[in-house]
């Protein structure tokens, strides 16, 4: 899938995540969303290895990652944890600064880590995504109807994970056509461990309580994104509908430039459009790095 990229697991203080990389030139740092692992990137990284060194990890909780334990507050699937991981494996691969592509829950994960971490992301770029904060302000029965997983996933264990477990072909009915084989097979393996299930529950826990309130005390002390922000969405997505002035949401949480362009897509952007994606970033970051 990856051409001569290297796969390896990289112990870090908080979890071991396994993690693809290759290309060289200016470090991009791709992180998946929900249920996806790592292999979700395999038709647009090889297009930004060329002149790229790109990174691919399995987040904390997913994938072939390992899977920390939990505690009543949930803060180890927090994104705040998660982008502290992504943040130490890209310094241990020699990255200081980078550019950082996130989507869906590993959009947060971004969002997060430019946030927290400002004087390592040059460029943020969010993939059918608003800040968790900000959809849970704007949340309404439309929102609670579309996004009802959200707050199923979030009940206490181990009834989302019992359920889901129990019906895995139900609740992930993305197939080799749309995925790709590998990757759909990576996914089958790591959907297969019930460990896996439970971790990404934690992630929809965190995301309704600690990552609100992260969100939410960054609004109120008026933090923002100081490096500049591409955001893109699925023109068949559900995001549109829900936000119509996406862009205009994330120019709220930003100091500096924000750009919006719909991909002719659904949510996985890169598994649908990957070349028209690899185009809308490069267009971004020519804007910014001439």
């Amino acid at each position: 899938m990856f051409g001569d990229f290297t796969l390896e697991h990289v112990e870090l203080a908080g979890a071991t995540l396994r993690v693809r990389h290759g290309g060289s030139g200016p470090a991009v740092l791709l992180v998946h969303g929900h249920p996806r692992t790592h292999t979700t990137w395999h038709r647009l990284a090889p297009l930004l290895a060329g002149d790229h060194t790109v990174v691919c990890p399995d987040l904390r909780g997913y994938g072939q990652s390992s899977k920390p334990e939990t505690t009543p507050d949930h803060e180890p699937y927090s994104k705040r944890a998660m982008a502290a991981d992504c943040l130490e494996l890209m310094r241990r691969l020699g990255h200081e600064t980078f550019r950082v592509v996130g989507h869906d829950r590993g959009g947060y994960v971004a969002f997060r880590l430019a946030m927290d971490h400002p004087e390592a992301v040059a460029h943020l770029t969010a993939l059918d995504v608003v800040p968790i904060g900000e959809a849970l302000a704007r949340c309404d029965a439309e929102f609670a109807t579309r996004w009802w997983h959200w707050f199923f996933r979030a009940q206490p264990a181990p009834g989302p994970e019992t359920v889901i477990g129990n019906n895995l072909s139900l609740w992930y009915q993305d197939g080799p056509d749309e995925m790709g084989l590998e990757s759909w097979e990576d996914l089958q393996r790591a959907l297969g461990d019930p460990r896996t299930v439970h971790a990404m529950c934690e992630d929809y826990r965190a995301g309704l309580g600690i990552d609100r309130r992260h969100d939410d005390d960054d609004r109120a002390a008026g933090r923002r994104v100081r490096c500049p922000v591409l955001v893109v969405w699925g023109s068949r997505s559900d995001l549109p509908e829900l936000y119509p002035d996406i862009a205009g949401i994330w120019r709220d949480w930003s100091d500096a430039e924000v750009t919006g362009r719909a991909a002719e897509s659904g949510h996985h952007i890169a598994e649908d459009a990957p070349a028209e994606l690899n185009v809308f970033l490069r267009e971004a970051w020519r804007a910014v790095y001439r």
